[in-house]
């Protein structure tokens, strides 16, 4: 089979300059995307250092890296090189390869079948002598190259830098600009046109690219020649990969009955979408289904299907996975149908939030299947567009577009947002772009003044979504099958759910009586996070008002004053920045206020539940919750989490109880194992595992 169609490479897919929601540029799904910098490096190879030339008696490890160093030298000499001949011998195998000046020797005279000679065309080899000959020996066993002939003299002019750049030689298409090209072709958009929007993206003048228009051309015609001789062998191999992927479904569900899976066929009885997820996901989705993170930003080019993803967080901040989904496209009848089964794998209870992509058919498929659920845009997917978007259109204005636009999105106030949007869409004349218009009219699940009155549990944060990515590239390593695609899933979805954070002492930074009581409460993480606002929360001044509350601002900054409402009888607190409802931890104003009021401990209600130390997930087995003799178990899982808070409270306690139980658990292992054995057979399913 082709390779082009026996390798499955899943792309990164973000919508293209042209505005078309069915259009995507793309990246190779486990490369990062080049920076403009590394861009520009990577096309101007031009070295302005001293590159010492080939000499007789230069040794290389293998004749490619000697051509590779030739080749180097002779672009920055102003001209380039082509292999000419090789000689082969039974021990050696090629033991022999010259390599010449692309000018050396001359064009031999073509005739047509019928004598008449060719039309004249102008040959640019001209008799150049300017050569690298290598031999190959073989020394202690390895094998070697040698340089045995070298000139570097020319019959015909050197090019300068700008010229030797758009030698055939040198005129190469990068992957990451095939795929670009590739998808601008299919989105309509005219030779010309690709090579400005390239242009453009890269920050380059016109004309300064490393290929040229017909390089483009050529490469378009090719590929599409190539793509329609392997359409018959994708359509086949799409096929048999779903039906083998269904039977692994199958297999699993036999051998473990918490698994669960769905899919659906089309008209010709062909398998079209398939979900799964795992009872440990199930499980872990019982304990933290407050908010689900559905990402949908892979597509594989081989199987034309879009990968989604469900995922969540625990209380010690790790991403955890929920399940998976393979939709044949992106319609709203396909998003439908992926929520519906989420939910019915997590027995029927939709999530209180849900963080997705910019796209219109998922956005209408929430609205109609999670009617209940607050649904937000992340923001990290928008501003990975905003260059496709904007780039072309601003010119030169737009990183002063960019950073105005999350400068708007940090704002708290909607009113404040509208205003200063309305300011920003004049002063760039962008009052008639289709782009501006959506992302305003979507404001209310994307901006912050908007959404930070739902709790969200620290998921929009740029840390969270680099968790995600990395999940994600951990299991688009090239599968050249879905049925090794799916089994790497499930490798990583198990390693996720079963990573818990060590033991750990975290160090005090005020010597508040907050601090040392939100210690052994909470988990590392949120910890944490509590400790950061408290540090600075002794940045603060408070004026209280006739009405009671509260004006907090920072001591340098005139600007960004918080209202917060205390009310003492209901051990209450309000602030306006609403920290609270958005992450679940109080932020530095009311904690400035709590300090101020001489509050040793936060109230319980403070202490949301998804951040205590008892909510860790624990390794989930279905068995031991159908069994009713587990006094035992829950009462070691009760001693050991009483164990863990109190050695926790101090380096010391934490030092000793690590001393101690090693050295009691060693002797008690040590016990257990000189004891005799014995008929009875205990039931094996009740483990304190945690």
């Amino acid at each position: 089979m082709n390779s082009a169609a026996s390798k499955s490479i899943w792309y990164r897919r973000q919508q293209c300059p042209c505005g078309d929601w069915k259009c995507y540029i793309t990246h190779e799904g486990d490369v990062e995307e080049p920076s403009m910098t590394s861009q520009l490096a990577k096309y101007n190879t031009m070295s302005t250092e001293a590159m010492v030339a080939p000499y007789v008696g230069m040794v290389f490890k293998s004749d490619e890296d000697a051509f590779e160093y030739y080749g180097n030298f002779a672009r920055k000499n102003g001209f380039s090189i082509r292999k000419e001949r090789s000689r082969l011998s039974p021990q050696l195998g090629v033991y022999k390869r010259d390599f010449v000046c692309y000018r050396s020797g001359f064009a031999p005279a073509r005739k047509k079948p019928t004598g008449e000679h060719h039309r004249d065309r102008k040959s640019v080899r001209c008799g150049c002598d300017a050569k690298m000959y290598l031999s190959k020996e073989v020394v202690d066993g390895v094998s070697q190259w040698f340089v045995v002939q070298f000139s570097n003299v020319h019959n015909h002019e050197l090019l300068e830098d700008d010229q030797v750049r758009l030698l055939p030689a040198y005129r190469k298409i990068h992957e990451v600009d095939q795929e670009r090209i590739l998808l601008l072709s299919k989105a309509g958009f005219p030779t010309h046109r690709i090579v400005k929007v390239l242009e453009m993206e890269k920050g380059i003048q016109g004309g300064q690219l490393p290929f040229l228009e017909r390089d483009v051309r050529n490469f378009i015609q090719n590929r599409k020649r190539v793509v329609q001789e392997n359409d018959a062998l994708l359509s086949e191999k799409r096929e048999n990969d779903t039906t083998e992927l269904l039977e692994a479904c199958k297999a699993t569900k036999e051998a473990d009955e918490n698994f669960v899976y769905d899919f659906t066929v089309d008209e010709s009885d062909k398998v079209e979408n398939i979900a799964w997820s795992y009872g440990e996901s199930v499980h872990a989705y019982n304990v933290f289904s407050d908010v689900v993170y559905f990402d949908t930003t892979y597509r594989s080019i081989t199987y034309g299907m879009l990968f989604g993803a469900w995922f969540g967080i625990d209380n010690h901040g790790k991403t955890v996975f929920f399940g998976c989904v393979l939709l044949q496209d992106e319609t709203h009848r396909s998003f439908a149908w992926a929520l519906q089964t989420f939910v019915q794998f997590m027995k029927g209870r939709p999530p209180q939030a849900i963080i997705t992509d910019l796209d219109p058919g998922l956005r209408d498929a929430i609205r109609s299947e999670l009617p209940t659920t607050k649904h937000v845009i992340s923001v990290w997917n928008i501003l990975a567009k905003l260059s496709s978007w904007f780039s072309l259109p601003l010119g030169l204005q737009y990183a002063e577009f960019k950073s105005e636009f999350e400068a708007l999105y940090c704002l708290e106030v909607p009113d404040e947002f509208d205003l200063r949007w309305n300011q920003m869409v004049s002063r760039f004349g962008l009052s008639s772009d289709k782009h501006i218009a959506l992302l305003f009219s979507l404001r209310a699940s994307w901006a912050l003044a908007f959404i930070r009155g739902y709790f969200l549990a620290r998921m929009t944060t740029e840390l969270y979504a680099k968790s995600v990515d990395s999940f994600l590239k951990g299991i688009f390593n090239a599968q050249t099958c879905l049925r090794s695609f799916f089994e790497q899933v499930g490798i990583s979805s198990n390693f996720q759910n079963h990573e818990f954070e060590e033991m750990q002492y975290v160090h005090s930074k005020t010597c508040i009586p907050i601090e040392e009581h939100a210690r052994g409460t909470l988990t590392p993480f949120a910890f944490r996070a509590l400790q950061h606002e408290l540090v600075l929360a002794m940045q603060y001044a408070a004026s209280e008002m006739s009405t009671g509350s509260y004006l907090v601002r920072h001591f340098s900054k005139m600007e960004g004053e918080r209202l917060v409402i205390w009310i003492p009888e209901e051990e209450q607190i309000h602030c306006s920045c609403k920290e609270f409802e958005f992450s679940g931890i109080l932020c530095r104003h009311a904690l400035r206020i709590l300090v101020m009021k001489n509050y040793f401990q936060l109230p319980e209600k403070y202490f949301p539940s998804r951040w205590r130390r008892e909510s860790t997930l624990i390794p989930y087995d279905d068995r031991s919750t159908q069994n009713g003799d587990d006094e035992w178990f829950q009462e070691f899982h009760s001693l050991t989490a009483t164990l863990f808070n109190e050695s926790s409270m101090t380096k010391e306690r934490s030092d000793h109880v690590r001393r101690e139980l090693t050295k009691e658990i060693t002797r008690l292992l040590n016990e257990v194992r000189g004891m005799p054995p014995s008929e009875e057979v205990m039931d094996s399913t009740l483990s304190p595992t945690s």
